[in-house]
């Protein structure tokens, strides 16, 4: 499949894709009480994540630990890789909406290159509107099953790797994405842009 490059999409265009699938079907959202919102929700992520994969024929991508992998070097100890090869996925408040973007571990974003991209300053979601704002809490963001409207942008930093690993709903996961296999590339749509420091 052929990489699309240049221009980044306008507000009503369709999400970029990350590395691997996004699901795109609305993500329903199930209704809990106070007392077990939390906790529950959280789980849900990783379920819907997974839910979709196991569905696409790639369950087996899906990976799950006993320990955290909430950040870059936990996730990289749990993975047993670079911290590089861990796709960090990071959301930004534009006046467009909800974005993410995914980078390589060990990039950090690059304010200027962001404001020449969306025309305003960074500004990163509050941690507690996150799970509102995306669908996933802090510790399991990740580009797969996410609220409808959240455009999803990959950082050039990323095509270094065949394989990466971004978060797969919750602090305990992770997918072992793999962009050029065969039975992925049927539904996988990439595009870059730079975003980060080198």
């Amino acid at each position: 499949m052929s990489r699309l490059r240049g221009s980044l999409p306008s507000a009503h265009s369709r999400p970029l894709f990350s590395p691997c699938l996004l699901l795109t079907n609305p993500a329903l959202r199930l209704i809990l009480s106070e007392n077990t919102a939390g906790k529950e929700e959280f789980l849900m992520s990783y379920d819907k994540v997974k839910q979709y994969f196991d569905e696409a024929g790639a369950g087996d991508k899906v990976l799950t630990f006993s320990v955290s992998s909430a950040t870059v070097e936990l996730a990289a100890k749990a993975v047993g890789c670079e911290p590089a090869r861990i796709a960090k996925t990071m959301s930004f408040l534009t006046d467009d909406g909800p974005i993410l973007i995914v980078t390589a571990g060990d990039v950090k974003i690059d304010n200027h290159k962001y404001k020449e991209a969306f025309h305003q300053k960074a500004k990163m979601i509050p941690r507690e509107e996150v799970e509102t704002d995306i669908g996933h809490a802090p510790g399991g963001v990740c580009p797969f099953a996410i609220k409808d409207g959240v455009r999803v942008f990959l950082d050039d930093s990323l095509k270094r790797f065949d394989v990466v690993y971004p978060a797969a709903g919750n602090e305990n996961s992770a997918v072992r994405s793999e962009e050029h296999t065969s039975e992925l590339q049927s539904h996988t749509q990439i595009s870059y842009a730079v975003f980060c420091l080198k």
